[in-house]
């Protein structure tokens, strides 16, 4: 619950974070734009008049005017910089009587060139544009420190929302967990007491036949309340205990044993593979094996007599691979989605409980996955990895894989 409370309050101050940042980037980007159309439109307008009207030896500052007049280039008395005039422009003007406008980088800054038509040739005038380009820069910098305060700022306020968003709601599922948590253990010990009382009246001698298989019926139905609230209990409890290093083998070879009876009524052949090793996981325990018997009684209850389940466990870079196959009815690919939700399979064949919901929260609570693959009339396999003792390296995955589930 911590863990998810922490990384709710982290969703929630990044989204800020970045809310504010692309507000600022985008002020600023208008000014920026703004700014470079207004000067872009200034010196264009400059040039213009200083085409028009300038002459080589009066022009304003950081501007230059050349002039084109029967084959000759008049500089003017003026320091003219490096690599001007454009001679090429001139030219071309003054046979085509086209105008032109470039851009030129040149001597470690940019300038702006417009060669027009003269009355007896050509005019080319030239802006340096250094003070606009500095001017640019200056706002760049900025808006590049603007943008840093509102990081901090955007981190501080964050922070604060996550506090007050995710606090109450933290506090509500705390809360809701403790209720499903105390109301289940409340409810254990009366539950049991019906159950054994039903079993007692059971074995009564005088009682008709269908008073008996009534109570054959109300028994089950006990059961079967009772292992909702298990399964309540459990879930309400995985994110309160700490993981401690549990071996898998001995938990498939058990839930294998569970169960072995009711396979060896319906006919059914049991198996488990695995090399006789300890797989060791971090996690609790009572949850891990409520979910491998959930696998295997779920294999038992839709593979019809005659038929075989194999349970295997194997090591695979890092996880502990578990793999239920059987080869029952199965089911169809394409309903897998709604498959993992809970209570799907709540009124099957005697059984009630969050079944394989469950399964998929106790995994992904460890840090693994559930996979299932199954075709109608063709079994089902289901695989469960989690990963080995010291491998774990978040609570839950980034990414889920879950594919389908025997209902």
């Amino acid at each position: 619950m911590k863990e998810e409370v922490r990384t709710a309050r982290l969703r929630v101050s990044v989204l800020v974070g970045l809310a504010i940042t692309l507000m600022v980037a985008f002020v600023g980007g208008i000014a920026y734009a703004v700014m470079v159309h207004a000067q872009e439109t200034q010196v264009t307008r400059e040039l213009q008049y200083n085409a028009r009207f300038g002459v080589p030896s009066v022009a304003p500052k950081c501007a230059w005017v050349f002039v084109l007049k029967d084959g000759v280039v008049d500089v003017g008395p003026l320091e003219v910089p490096a690599g001007f005039p454009l001679r090429a422009d001139l030219t071309a003007v003054g046979s085509s009587g086209v105008a032109i406008s470039r851009d030129v980088s040149a001597n470690g800054t940019s300038y702006m060139v417009l060669t027009t038509p003269g009355a007896a040739g050509a005019v080319q005038a030239v802006f340096d544009l250094r003070y606009q380009l500095a001017d640019r820069a200056h706002l760049l910098q900025a808006l590049g420190i603007a943008l840093l305060a509102g990081l901090l700022l955007a981190a501080f306020i964050g922070l604060s929302v996550g506090r007050r968003t995710v606090g109450p709601l933290a506090e509500a599922l705390a809360r809701q967990r403790r209720f499903v948590a105390d109301a289940s253990h409340e409810l254990r010990t009366p539950i049991a007491r019906a159950y054994l009382r039903a079993q007692l009246l059971q074995t009564a001698t005088d009682l008709p036949d269908g008073h008996r298989d009534n109570l054959d019926a109300l028994a089950r139905s006990i059961r079967g309340l009772g292992d909702v609230v298990d399964d309540l209990l459990l879930s309400a409890q995985l994110s309160g205990q700490p993981g401690q290093p549990v071996d898998l083998t001995a938990v498939a070879d058990a839930a294998v044993k569970g169960e072995s009876v009711r396979a060896v009524e319906r006919g059914i052949v049991l198996s488990v593979e695995h090399a006789g090793i300890p797989l060791v996981v971090n996690g609790i325990e009572t949850a891990l094996r409520r979910s491998v018997d959930e696998l295997l009684a779920n294999a038992v209850r839709h593979t019809p007599e005659g038929g075989r389940i194999s349970v295997r466990l194997r090591a695979v870079g890092g996880f502990v691979e578990l793999v239920v196959a059987d080869t029952g009815e199965g089911f169809d690919q394409r309903e897998a989605d709604g498959l993992f939700e809970r209570y799907r399979h709540g009124a099957g064949e005697n059984r009630f409980g969050l079944g394989l919901s469950l399964v998929r929260e106790i995994v992904t609570g460890h840090g693994g996955t559930v996979e299932a693959v199954g075709h109608p009339g063709r079994g089902a396999r289901f695989t469960l990895r989690l990963p080995l003792a010291g491998q774990r390296q978040n609570p839950v995955p980034l990414r889920e894989r879950i594919t389908a589930a025997c209902p």
